[in-house]
């Protein structure tokens, strides 16, 4: 993991770090002049959290080599998620594919969670992001949901661009099934879950197996996916910059993904696939001052006009990444923790597909 001495002084790690236990008061005066969208004030600490990071010299990690934007990105959600939360067993595993092994890290939190399982794959554009940036975030959803999870460290782009994140994706899915009986558990209440680029990919990948004969997820948790790279929708606008994710991070992301590849190929852009019937159940989580906020959105309608139940839900007061900021303040780490309901009632009641 990232050393957080080569990218926050002590100073300004200490500030972030009790941001969250300040009174609302402080928050406010801290962050200054709240943003509003559609009548809604931005949370008061995430608002100061925005203010203390554009006062990081090089928060811009795009404008970074790409060994120190990663390396950043490691940092930050190390930061931002707090202590780690301890778990029965976290086991490195090497996941199989046909272009060579990738790694993934399995987390259970308690002995009696084995029968269920969720991947994770983590977000970062396909760009950026690994196995410790989603290392918080995995140790929550395992801690809170009642399943087991693998965390998949998919290759990234631009050494391996587009399809080569959501083939390791399915690669990591039917290895999963096949270790069920290994690992203990029910290979029919195996779920995908991910977040921004990773949330792409678990939505890709339940597309990918609609209509194959094999194992289907019994459930899918998307947390402010990217469905559509063909288009911008209005929400780019209104959110374009100063809100964690900007428009200029997403266009950099897209360029190192795709290069000159389609983007309205349905494996890049969900959203264009010409039919959504019979996916798996999904709970579609975003955020309201969010440049995806518009396209995650414009996905859980159209999988429910076709048929497949949905629960979508807006955190009006929120931005980008909420799950990777569960050790400052209470809103993102409620956030979380309603999605994690939703996956226990999804992928304990649920059989999969097949």
């Amino acid at each position: 993991m990232a050393d957080l001495s080569t990218i926050l002084t002590p100073l300004e790690r200490g500030a972030i770090t009790a941001l969250g236990n300040a009174p609302t008061s402080v928050q406010r005066l801290i962050g200054g002049r709240a943003p509003v969208a559609d009548g809604v004030t931005i949370e008061p600490e995430v608002g100061a959290a925005l203010r203390l990071l554009r006062l990081i010299p090089g928060s811009s990690f795009e404008d970074l080599p790409l060994a120190e934007a990663r390396a950043q990105i490691d940092a930050e959600a190390a930061l931002f998620g707090g202590v780690p939360i301890p778990m029965h067993t976290i086991e490195e595993v090497s996941i199989p594919t046909p272009e060579g092994s990738i790694r993934g890290r399995r987390y259970v939190a308690e002995a009696r969670d084995a029968d269920r399982l969720v991947l994770y794959f983590h977000g970062g554009g396909w760009v950026v992001g690994s196995l410790d940036s989603a290392d918080t975030a995995c140790r929550f959803l395992a801690r809170h949901s009642g399943a087991s999870v693998l965390s998949v460290d998919y290759r990234l782009a631009p050494e391996h661009r587009f399809p080569a994140a959501p083939d390791d994706a399915l690669a990591a899915f039917r290895f999963a099934i096949a270790q069920a009986s290994v690992w203990g558990h029910d290979p029919t209440r195996v779920g995908v879950a991910g977040d921004s680029a990773g949330g792409n990919l678990a939505a890709v990948l339940c597309q990918d197996l609609r209509t194959a004969d094999e194992q289907h997820p019994a459930f899918q948790l998307l947390f402010f996916p990217v469905t559509d790279l063909s288009t911008k929708h209005p929400s780019y606008r209104r959110f374009s910059e100063g809100f964690f994710l900007t428009e200029k991070q997403m266009d950099w992301y897209r360029t190192h993904y795709l290069g000159d590849q389609e983007p309205a190929d349905p494996r890049v852009s969900p959203l264009l696939a010409p039919d959504l019937s019979g996916l798996p159940p999904a709970y579609v989580a975003v955020s309201g001052f969010d440049v995806l906020r518009d396209e995650g959105e414009a996905y859980a309608r159209a999988m429910a006009t076709a048929g497949v139940t949905v629960g979508l839900r807006r955190h009006d007061r929120l931005i980008h990444a909420f799950v990777n900021s569960t050790g400052v303040g209470t809103t993102s780490k409620e956030a979380f923790l309603e999605a994690c309901g939703a996956l226990r009632a999804g992928i304990g009641a649920g059989t999969a597909a097949r």
